[in-house]
């Protein structure tokens, strides 16, 4: 059953929370009651898409070769309104997926969507403890529709957290905390650009990057972070290249915060470096901040049959 529309309010976004979790202690001020906005997940759900985009031979020898492609990055991560080192990771990969189930499909069938996945990670410490995040976006290769699903976790000592956006009818949004208040929370949203996405549609078709003023759903590491209600923003985007590189940036125009990413023109538009400025800390000791990833190394390989200890050397040409 939907939420009637006119139910569905402002206040009762701003009232509902992604997983904001700012500390051990910080929860206790914040947290909400239960929070719910939807009900149960639509089981069988219509997809709206555009028409396949055409796959080129040069898509197919690289993105088709039996390999992932994992870059590392140095990462300095601005967190509590201090910069932290550490490293950070994309994996990318095309895999077959269930577009119901919404997960990565055992076998070859006519309802697989073949996707580009990205497994985007971050390590850095905050003082004595560390921090551990974990994005997962499964966008359609054809690039013909919104990604099909995208899924954080975040672990550190304090615990861990879980959020989750499906592409269904609507966008259905769902997370998990450690946290009294935060534990269990739901809701639906119109269907928007999404920033998480955007990481795909570079490696596929740069070139069919929206520009201009655009609505946008912020990344869902954006919501865990920095404690915001979980809704599209309106922002301007850019494209621009310069040389070898172009650049993809979103500025957000309610917030301070802007996104930019670098990558190559050429395909396969490897992406070489990304910055993110916003405000971290809290209250009056807030300050804007630039978190960085600058790439270190890459290396393609099918690194799921690369389990056994003789392939440990392989992180040291990464760098990690």
């Amino acid at each position: 059953m939907k939420i009637p529309s006119h139910l569905v309010t402002r206040s009762s976004l701003l009232f509902i929370f992604a997983v904001v979790v700012m500390g051990c202690s910080e929860n206790k001020n914040t947290a909400v009651k239960n929070p719910t906005l939807a009900a149960a997940t639509v089981p069988s759900p219509s997809y709206e898409s555009s028409p396949k985009k055409p796959l080129s031979a040069d898509f197919k020898a690289y993105w088709y070769a039996g390999n992932a492609e994992i870059t590392s990055y140095r990462l300095e991560q601005a967190r509590y309104g201090e910069l932290r080192e550490g490293k950070a990771v994309l994996i990318y990969v095309t895999e077959p997926f269930l577009p119901a189930e919404q997960v990565k499909a055992d076998n070859n069938g006519p309802e697989n969507v073949p996707v580009l996945k990205l497994n985007a990670t971050k390590k850095y410490l905050t003082g004595i403890y560390p921090y551990s995040i974990m994005s997962s976006t499964f966008y359609p290769v054809h690039d013909n529709q919104n990604a099909i699903k995208t899924s954080l976790s975040v672990q550190e000592w304090c615990g861990h957290v879980y959020s989750q956006l499906n592409n269904r009818e609507q966008f259905e949004f769902t997370s998990h905390s450690y946290f009294e208040g935060e534990a269990d929370q739901t809701l639906r949203l119109d269907k928007a650009l999404l920033e998480n996405e955007v990481w795909n549609k570079i490696r596929i078709h740069p070139e069919g990057l929206p520009q201009g003023d655009i609505s946008i759903i912020p990344s869902l590491e954006y919501f865990r972070v920095q404690h915001q209600p979980v809704q599209a923003y309106d922002a301007h985007a850019s494209l621009t290249t310069n040389g070898p590189i172009s650049t993809y940036r979103i500025e957000y125009k309610s917030t301070s915060r802007k996104l930019t990413i670098n990558f190559r023109a050429a395909f396969p538009h490897e992406i070489e470096s990304w910055e993110e400025e916003f405000k971290s800390g809290y209250g009056p000791k807030a300050k804007t901040m630039i978190s960085k990833g600058t790439k270190l190394s890459s290396l393609k390989t099918p690194y799921w049959r690369q389990n056994s200890n003789e392939f440990v050397g392989l992180r040291d040409s990464l760098q990690l």
